[in-house]
């Protein structure tokens, strides 16, 4: 940990690109030549991870114009590729469409309309998916769970809408439907609001083939299966989870009378989350006697921002050295001018803690840099793999020159 800091300087977050390509393989051989794995993007997308991914035999989930532009510039084949996002804009749909994208997930009426028009202005036709929302609150955060009704995602099976949206979609020339997406949210252990949710897809399949004469190829069971931030986490195997949706699927589509489709599923936390962590250098110490001490680090909120966001938990350790100090109750905190930039809300570090010090927070390869910002203008931090005891760049450390480089006034 001291050589990284030494080279890389700190905060920067650290990636073990083994681990990370060793994670790609476990999830498309647990679900094997049958199905799609598709890594959410969004988790964190740079070039280098685009590679990896092409090479370990993944498919790409991206959510923007700049997360394609990305997947595209390293090489990722347009036909791996799939286009999620609520509110897509037309240039970004155009794009997408030009490129060849293997599918758009359609998120609401008008977007159904928007693609198949520019679509068929392009004389293409586009594999899609509708987003259904299928009612499932799953066991999460409010503010990422993506399920129930009242939210901004995708197309209710409450009232038929749904249905719906089936039916304009294959009304139109411009598009081709494969199949019916849902996602229910993330940081997710318990397999019973997959189940769910995949019984109520099964159930709008067959309301599809019953009306239609149709019976839809594929679908998406989303992601956001759980890791382990803490010793309280118990994530499941990607093989678990394969042989679970598999049998979910399999059964509900034998009670309806279905052919079973080729699932697909889109993990991205689970992947990159626990291959990477964060390495600060200890500022201030500050004990208040009776309550616990806030150790200051060198990042904060404009490096991961889910504490405050989620209420996260995080561990935290004392890496640069070893020592035999009494525990005390710490608080991690960042430098920012706000009282909720926390990066660690409780733990226990050694008493003898001093400025200086290194400390590392694992689990934050997922949405960490993915979500940083330059607030308080702060310099977002590099990322840096690790394979073989050798470490490089893949993201450089933001500067100041790149700050001003953007202040146009």
């Amino acid at each position: 940990m001291t050589d990284l800091a030494e080279e890389f300087g700190t905060p920067a977050y650290f990636l073990d690109e083994a681990d990370f390509r060793a994670r790609c393989r476990a999830w498309a051989e647990a679900f094997g030549p049958d199905a799609d794995v598709f890594y959410a993007g969004k988790a964190f997308l740079s070039r280098a991870i685009v590679r990896w991914l092409t090479e370990e035999g993944l498919n790409l989930d991206v959510c923007s114009g700049g997360e394609l532009t990305t997947a595209l510039s390293a090489g990722m084949p347009a036909e791996r590729i799939a286009f999620h996002g609520n509110n897509k804009s037309e240039h970004e749909i155009r794009t997408a469409v030009e490129a060849g994208v293997g599918r758009i997930v359609l998120d609401s009426f008008p977007e159904i309309v928007r693609v198949a028009h520019i679509a068929q202005s392009l004389g293409r036709r586009q594999p899609v998916q509708i987003r259904v929302t299928v009612g499932v609150e799953a066991h999460t955060h409010e503010f990422i769970a993506t399920a129930h009704e009242d939210q901004k995602f995708g197309i209710a099976l409450a009232g038929g809408q749904a249905a719906e949206a089936v039916r304009r979609a294959l009304r139109l020339d411009g598009l081709e439907l494969i199949g019916i997406h849902s996602h229910i949210g993330s940081q997710i252990f318990d397999m019973a609001g997959f189940e769910v949710s995949a019984r109520r897809v099964v159930q709008l399949l067959a309301e599809v083939r019953d009306e239609h004469g149709v019976e839809l190829p594929e679908i998406d069971l989303g992601g956001g299966l759980g890791i382990a931030y803490t010793s309280e986490d118990d994530p499941r195997e990607p093989h678990e989870i394969a042989k679970a949706l598999n049998e979910i699927v399999t059964r509900e589509c034998e009670a309806a009378g279905l052919r079973t489709p080729r699932i697909s599923v889109e993990p991205g936390r689970a992947i990159v989350g626990p291959t990477a962590f964060t390495l600060y250098e200890v500022g201030t110490v500050k004990p208040l006697d009776g309550l616990r001490t806030y150790v200051s680090v060198d990042g904060g909120m404009s490096d991961n921002i889910r504490t405050a966001l989620y209420d996260a938990e995080y561990s935290v350790n004392l890496v640069s050295r070893t020592s035999d100090a009494a525990p005390m109750l710490s608080r991690v905190v960042g430098k920012h001018c706000e009282s909720g930039d926390i990066v660690v809300r409780d733990a226990f570090l050694p008493s003898d803690l001093a400025p200086g010090d290194l400390i590392a927070v694992p689990a934050t390869g997922a949405y960490c840099r993915s979500m940083a910002s330059n607030y308080n203008h702060a310099l977002r931090p590099p990322v840096v793999a690790v394979r073989d005891g050798e470490a490089r760049v893949i993201v450089r450390r933001e500067t100041e020159e790149d700050l001003l480089r953007l202040d146009v006034g």
